[in-house]
């Protein structure tokens, strides 16, 4: 299995077709990526400004892989301290972890918080670093203001569950407060995008710039998100992300 070094090194090979730099950065997702593939990806179009047309601005590869890069370096410190912290405690003879799962071991489906697992579109508009950096002071115990994923301090979006509501963040929809009813819900959108249209980069145009009204405002698409309540998965005993 090829390491993430090698694609980053193949999305700076300008000798290379744009397309083959472009599958380049998409196998870098899948070594890392803090919000998720499809939602890392989103977001990586719109910071980087990668155009529909790749041929156009090849150097908005590289711009989206740095920013990846950048993320992971801080990644790799935060995962080599639990590490090490591991290690400690398993020579004092604790072999269970103590305390939750850093924020990166946490799947979606122990993780009913993160929306942008089911709908790519809504996550953070933090660049990749600083969201790793927030998160590694949260799991530091830092008391960091806002939403806990994205710092917001706007108002709360309120959603219908079905047996209540739960209260979204306006800025990147991570559940604020859960349905009262006990049991998590799963937030998908009213109109999903397949990943075909993301991937092709419809929601850009040739000049770098999002498409207008494509596919609409972050709030207004949190807004129409639809709560799924799968009866077979318990609401977690922590709120990670």
């Amino acid at each position: 299995m090829t390491s993430f070094l090698t694609h980053r090194a193949l999305v700076h090979d300008g000798s290379l077709p744009t397309h083959r730099r472009h599958a380049a950065l998409r196998t870098c997702l899948t070594r890392f990526a803090p919000y998720g593939l499809r939602a890392t990806y989103h977001h990586l179009t719109l910071s980087a400004r990668i155009p529909s047309d790749l041929d156009a601005d090849p150097d908005a590869l590289v711009r989206a892989v740095e920013e990846l890069h950048e993320a992971r370096l801080l990644w790799l410190e935060q995962a080599e301290r639990y590490a090490a912290r591991r290690r400690a405690e398993k020579r004092a003879g604790q072999r269970a972890p103590t305390g939750p799962a850093p924020w990166w071991r946490s799947p979606w489906w122990r993780s009913p918080t993160v929306v942008w697992a089911h709908d790519p579109l809504v996550h953070p508009p933090l660049r990749l670093p600083e969201y790793v950096r927030r998160q590694g002071a949260r799991e530091d115990g830092a008391a960091l203001p806002g939403c806990p994923s994205c710092g917001s301090d706007g108002q709360p979006v309120p959603v219908l569950t079905g047996h209540g509501r739960a209260e979204l963040c306006r800025c990147c929809g991570r559940v604020l407060c859960p349905c009262p009813c006990g049991r998590w819900h799963r937030f998908v959108p009213a109109v999903a995008v397949p990943w075909s249209r993301l991937w092709q980069r419809e929601h850009m145009t040739s000049a770098s710039t999002p498409t207008p009204h494509w596919p609409g405002p972050t709030v207004a698409r949190i807004e129409q998100l639809m709560a799924i309540d799968p009866p077979w998965l318990p609401f977690p005993e922590t709120d990670r992300a």
